[in-house]
């Protein structure tokens, strides 16, 4: 069944490239911005089962203050913090902000401030109230992995959902840790939930992602995993080796890496369970669906980056068996009416959508 164009369906650690981010942590509500278009928010939680381009934001943000952990290493062994900021293009920096600094409190910290009550004051540090910080740090979940210490470095953030007052930022991280001696490989993408008031934009939820175990896999999967020209963040990777990704979609990843270099942004895990504003199941949660949010090194979002590699990559992956195409521009000549869509949500990324 082909569905009406959605607000968004969707969503190898160290080898990620990253956008270049300016230092600096502004507080937790933040100036909001204009908004255009989208549906009602959703109330659906991400799935439970399991750096980028670079300048200034174009619309003001409120001033930043420096976070400890900008400037120094959390644990020996570890890489410094490097906090994210949105560059050019953004629809809602303002949103992304709030989202990215709050999942970067959290999910880096120091020797000897692990846990959950340390989290809560790492939050609570940005402006939130503590009663607020304890409840988003109880939801943290795979953001807080039990370690010693942990640097949270932000591959991307990209739009579940941006609708006028309501929206989801998937916030996906490379996250090392130290336990005791042992630098250790990780992290997740966190579907942060917020919503804006006079005030500005506020977080109200956490949906970490939680892939599940890995399974034995068939040669599909194997492959993409083993494809240095499909960039996969850690949730992504895990989502593979849970065994739960169709092989459709796996099957387009290689066709497509044929032709171009994938940074893929969220394949299952981390991601809303509903197409954002609505009640119909995402195909994401289902495994039946990836997002990439830069091509050939391109981020999507970035203004300077041509629109014929997106729109040649968008025809790709209709070609490769996408019946849902969304991205930042409005194709036409799909082989159904909805093949291809385009929407505020997917101004940062192009997803790409499958049938079981």
């Amino acid at each position: 069944m082909v569905l009406p164009p959605p607000p968004c369906q969707h969503p190898p650690p160290g080898t990620f490239a990253r956008r270049t981010v300016l230092l600096g942590t502004a507080a937790w509500c933040v100036s909001a911005v204009a908004c255009s278009g989208g549906a009602k928010t959703s109330s659906a939680a991400s799935t439970s089962s399991s750096a980028t381009g670079s300048g200034t934001p174009s619309t003001a943000i409120a001033p930043a203050t420096m976070s400890p952990s900008a400037s120094e290493s959390p644990g020996s062994g570890l890489p410094r913090a490097v906090p994210w900021r949105p560059g050019a293009g953004e629809i809602e920096p303002a949103a992304k902000l709030a989202a990215v600094q709050l999942v970067e409190a959290l999910g880096t910290w120091p020797v000897g401030q692990s846990g959950e009550q340390a989290g809560a004051d790492r939050a609570a540090a940005l402006g939130i109230p503590a009663s607020t910080a304890s409840r988003l740090a109880a939801q943290a979940g795979s953001l807080m992995p039990t370690a010693d210490a942990a640097v949270v470095r932000v591959i991307d953030a990209q739009y579940g959902g941006i609708l006028s007052d309501t929206a989801s930022v998937l916030v996906v991280c490379d996250q090392p840790t130290l336990t005791g001696t042992t630098v250790g490989p990780g992290g997740t993408t966190v579907d942060v939930r917020l919503s804006r008031g006079s005030a500005g934009w506020r977080v109200t939820a956490l949906h970490p992602a939680a892939p599940g175990p890995a399974k034995p896999l068939a040669p599909p999967a194997r492959e993409v995993l083993a494809q240095s020209r499909i960039e996969l963040p850690p949730a992504s990777a895990a989502d593979i080796r849970s065994g739960a990704v169709h092989d459709s979609v796996l099957r387009a990843m290689l066709q497509l890496a044929g032709a171009y270099r994938l940074s893929v942004s969220v394949v299952r895990s981390g991601h809303p369970l509903d197409v954002f504003g609505t009640d119909r199941p995402s195909d994401h949660p289902l495994g039946r669906a990836f997002d990439v949010w830069r091509i050939d090194g391109h981020p999507v979002v970035d203004p300077a980056t041509s629109r014929s590699l997106i729109t040649a990559f968008m025809r790709a992956a209709a070609a490769a068996g996408s019946y849902n195409v969304g991205g930042p521009v409005q194709l036409t000549g799909g082989a159904t009416a909805n093949q291809f869509f385009s929407d505020n949500t997917h101004h940062d990324h192009v997803h790409v959508g499958f049938t079981a």
